[in-house]
């Protein structure tokens, strides 16, 4: 089975990430969000591969807040949105924000999950890096929970994912993703209701699942959604 064979099995619709982008700000801008009124912020995973679509959104909507981390699990908390909102641009008296959230997972060409090749490596790489090293020491049953100070992203990928796993269970590596989709919206989602007032400002939360094979990236979208004068509004694509 090849990796178009794979994506057809696991996600219902895909896009390219230029064409996903694109999508998401055209109906976006129905709603009032402009690259000229809005700051975005970005969560995607530390790793090389998923830049390409930060550079795709800074394109779109201009330099945006910076909310990576490993695996893309959402660890900036409240201080660092109310720090993007406090730069966000005041437009009518009112401020805008638009949140892209994305974990990711690589495809290889005979469809192996989490299989990937980097430019000037020659041995098989992995993505999301950060999700196989956690799957691999479950498999070992060799998962530490204590706080590693000297690893600390990682420390804290593991014990928020065990959270939402049933004990003694090991997913494959698909399932681990969308378990860390699920986490990274709960969570960010947490932060959001505690830190934006949707009567005085309106925000955008895209989310879904980055997608690296090997003809390049694309974009499953999960849940995304805008708030428009304290109404929500749907951002399906």
């Amino acid at each position: 089975m090849g990796f178009e064979e794979m994506m057809r099995k696991y996600f219902d619709k895909v896009f390219t990430e230029v064409d996903f982008v694109k999508k998401t700000c055209t109906i976006l801008k129905k709603y009032g969000f402009t690259g000229a009124n809005t700051i975005a912020s970005v969560d995607v995973c530390r790793d090389e591969i998923s830049q390409p679509l930060v550079t795709l959104i800074k394109d779109k909507w201009g330099e945006a807040f910076n909310l990576c981390s490993l695996a893309a699990m959402f660890f900036a908390g409240k201080t660092a949105l109310l720090a993007a909102m406090h730069h966000a641009p005041v437009v009518g008296g009112k401020e805008r924000y638009v949140y892209y959230a994305f974990p990711h997972i690589a495809i290889g060409a005979k469809g192996e999950l989490g299989v990937c090749k980097r430019r000037g490596r020659k041995e098989v790489s992995n993505a999301c890096g950060a999700l196989n090293v956690f799957l691999k020491e479950l498999k070992d049953k060799k998962t530490n929970l204590s706080m590693d100070n000297e690893d600390v992203e990682l420390s804290l990928v593991r014990t928020r994912l065990l959270r939402e796993m049933p004990y003694g269970h090991i997913p494959d590596l698909m399932e681990l993703t969308m378990i860390t989709l699920k986490t990274i919206k709960e969570d960010f989602e947490n932060a959001l209701n505690k830190t934006v007032n949707i009567k005085h400002s309106d925000y955008a939360f895209i989310t879904g699942i980055q997608i690296h094979v090997p003809e390049g990236n694309y974009i499953w979208p999960a849940e995304c959604y805008a708030f428009v004068n304290g109404i929500k509004k749907d951002v399906s694509l």
